[in-house]
Order: structure tokens, then sequence, then C-alpha cells
């Protein structure tokens, strides 16, 4: 396996890159004598938010005493963050690599047909099939599934009838192949929507980068497809809510929402936003009240705006599109505004060059963030973008910063951290998710 855990057989299987369509998953599956069809499901589809949605209904289930599969990507650190099982104490319950490597044995040795007939099978659709094996065989009492890309093709839409499907934030992402337009984009995402199964969608009003007649088509596709799909959808969430968010002395956020206020370690408005679509959600499964605040408050999902450090601030986000860099500034100006608000700021960002990297910078600059030196770092990837490309992109927006380019994001980090150290300026680690989990594996061995 590769450092990180991936077995070599799903790493291999990369090289195949991405194609939509439920065939080989369809096939993959039955093979393996679909385990996906033993399984309840919330089902959870969006541009962003999808895995903090995911990781707050994961946490009210186990805490309502359920045994909840969680199925969640990219991972951070390790491969196995991506299957987990939450149960009882255990809120980790991350598979074991020896599962890992007994199940990338099974679905290769079930994948042999396709691979013959040259249509393998991607990488997501092979970790889809070890998931649904997993989660079958430890007979989880429900199972929370994160897509990938879109929803209507994506391998986990393989799901016949979800108990609750959710849809969180629709934002442009991944044009060249869910669509050129939200409308478009929200269409793909709606894919998910069956027959008979309770729809919660993220409040248009609450996508803060779409404009009116953006918010208008999402609402529109999103009732329109449940409405053919005969099934009921309601939209959570409302400016009140945005407007109850602010920070406790203890460090959590609070927000309030229906007649309860919530308590939550995820920072940011959007967060709060996130929190009232697993709230709705978990109301339709069932759960109660008081589980569900409670499962809100236990939720840990690292590196979306986590405050690591408070002296100097560090701050780990993975803001990979425009959509979670407004959130971001959103978050530092307003829910921090006592100890944040208007502070010039360092931040070592490094991203893939296939993103929207100047919509990135432009929503930074346009959410008023003072960014008064970028360390810009290459992360361990080929697709990454080098630090020199990207600091040329970073000068047409911010022309009047410091900029220091590091192929070592590891040197970068510990010169951003030092120099943090010495003047006290917060400083925020962002871009690929991968980059930002790497970093604060490291972090603490820079002092």
């Amino acid at each position: 396996m590769p450092d990180n855990g991936t077995p070599k057989f799903i790493n291999d299987s990369l090289k195949f890159g991405i194609k939509p369509g439920l065939e080989r998953i369809s096939v993959l599956l039955d093979r393996l004598d679909n385990p996906q069809d033993s399984i309840k499901c919330i089902h959870i589809a969006g541009t962003n938010g999808k895995g903090s949605v995911a990781a707050f209904c994961a946490y009210c289930l186990a805490t309502s005493g359920l045994k909840t599969g969680l199925f969640t990507s990219p991972f951070l650190l390790d491969f196995s963050e991506r299957i987990r099982i939450l149960e009882g104490d255990d809120l980790e319950g991350m598979i074991p690599s020896s599962e890992v490597a007994r199940l990338s044995k099974k679905v290769e040795k079930a994948s042999r047909g396709l691979i013959e007939a040259g249509d393998p099978p991607t990488e997501f659709e092979l970790v889809t099939a070890m998931c649904f094996l997993w989660f079958a065989e430890q007979n989880v009492d429900v199972a929370v599934m994160e897509t990938g890309l879109g929803g209507r093709f994506d391998s986990t839409n393989i799901i016949r009838k979800p108990e609750v499907t959710v849809i969180c934030s629709i934002g442009k992402d991944h044009e060249s192949r869910l669509g050129n337009t939200v409308r478009e984009i929200a269409f793909e995402k709606a894919g998910i929507i069956k027959t008979g199964s309770p729809v919660v969608c993220m409040s248009p009003d609450l996508m803060m980068t779409l404009n009116e007649d953006e918010r208008h088509d999402v609402y529109e596709v999103m009732s329109n497809t449940a409405s053919q799909k005969d099934t009921t959808i309601s939209f959570a969430g409302d400016d009140e809510l945005i407007q109850s968010c602010e920070m406790n002395e203890n460090g959590f956020m609070t927000f309030e929402y229906g007649d309860r206020e919530y308590s939550t370690r995820l920072n940011g408005t959007h967060q709060a936003a996130n929190a009232a679509l697993a709230i709705e959600a978990m109301k339709i499964f069932g759960l109660g009240d008081d589980k569900i605040t409670e499962g809100i408050y236990k939720t840990h999902w690292n590196c979306r705006f986590e405050i690591w450090s408070k002296d100097p601030v560090v701050i780990f986000d993975g803001g990979h599109n425009p959509q979670g860099a407004a959130s971001f500034a959103n978050t530092y100006n307003k829910v921090l505004a006592a100890s944040l608000a208007s502070k010039p700021l360092r931040m070592v960002i490094g991203a893939m060059e296939d993103k929207d990297i100047d919509g990135i910078i432009e929503a930074y600059h346009r959410g008023g963030l003072n960014i008064k030196e970028f360390i810009c770092v290459r992360p361990d990837n080929p697709r990454s973008i080098s630090p020199v490309k990207l600091s040329q992109k970073i000068k047409f927006v911010y022309n009047d910063t410091d900029i220091i380019t590091c192929d070592d994001r590891y040197e970068g980090a510990k010169i951003a951290l030092r120099s943090s150290e010495v003047d006290g300026m917060p400083l925020v680690v962002t871009g690929s998710l991968y980059l930002v989990g790497d970093i604060r594996s490291h972090m603490k061995g820079f002092a």
C-alpha cells in the first residue's frame, strides 16, 4: 500500500479517471451480491458542505445509539478515513487497514470481467463497492453516504431508496462535467432524488455566491424534481439562523434554529446552514431533539475553519473553490469579529491547477480579507499548480502584498509559522484539502 494506506489496486485505478455512469458500479455490485440493498442510507449531494453535513448526521445518529456508517471523500491523511463506523464511544471508527486490504482483493476479483472487457471501474467506483461491502458485513443500522461528483451519474446513486435525501449548497464547480450554469449543475445534483424518499435542501437564500436568478433556478429545479418523483421537499435555514451565529467564551459557535439553541465546534455561518440541513434530515429520520442537539455539539470535522492554535492563531481550512473561499472570508470577518475581524493575516496556499484559482483569490479579496503575506507551496499531487504560477495569479488581485514561493510545502509552512510566532499575525493554511491535512499532521513538529 502507498504511505496513505490506499491499496495498490485502488491507487492504480486512478489512471482511469472519472467516467460518469452507473453501468460499471451496477455490474460490480451485482457480482458482490448487491450489499447496498441491505443498508438503510442517508444520501447527500451538493457542491459545498457535503462532508460537514454528513458528519453532523453521522454524529447525531451515533449519539442516538445507532451503529452508523459514514462514507466521505477525500481523506486528509489516510485512506481509512473515507469508510468509518461510529458506534458507542468510538466516534472515529476508521476501517482497519487489514480490512481495507481484504476488501480490496475481493473487489479486485469482482472487477476482472469489467477490466477484461475494456471498461475498468474507476477508483471511486471501487471504493464505493468496498464501502457497501464493509457496511453490509458489519450490519450497520444506517449509512450516511456522500456523493463523489455530481449526483445523477455518481456511483453512490446505486442506492435505490434513501431514508432521506439531502442537497447541500449549490455553486459552480466541475463545470466541464456538470454543466456551465447553476441550473445545469443543480439538475445533476437533484439526480439523487428518488420516488417516495423525502428531500431536504438548503434554502437557496443561504447559497451566498449565487445571484437572485441562480437561486430561483435551484429552487425550481429541486422543487420540480421532487414533484416528478412524487416526494416531499423542504428547504432548511433562513437569514435569522445566520444572524444568530456568534462565538461563546469556550470557543464554540452557537446559533438558534427553530426554538432551540445549538452549539458546534465547526465555525462559520455556512456551518450553521449545514447543521440546519442535518437537523431537518435527522428529524425526518425520527431522532429526538435532545439527541440531535447533542450530536451537533459532538461533531468533529478537521480542516474546516479549524482553529488549531490560539497563540499565534493558526487556522486550517480546505477552501478549494470560490464558494468555500467566500465562506471562509465571511467567517473570519463576521463570526469571529471580536478577535479577528479586519486583522491582517498570513496565508499558506497550494491548489490543484484544474480548480478555479482566480475565483478563489477574488473571493478572498471581495470578502475583505487583508492578506499581508502569501506563501505559495506545491501540494504533493501531479495535478498541483506550481508556486510561481500561483503567485502570478495572486498578484493580479493582491498586487501590493508580499509573496513567497516554496516548492517544499513543509518548509513553506515552517517559514509561515515561525514568522507568525514572532509578529503575532494570524496564519491560515488553505487550498487543497489534501495539502491542508498534510501540513496539519506535521505542524507540531515545526516549532
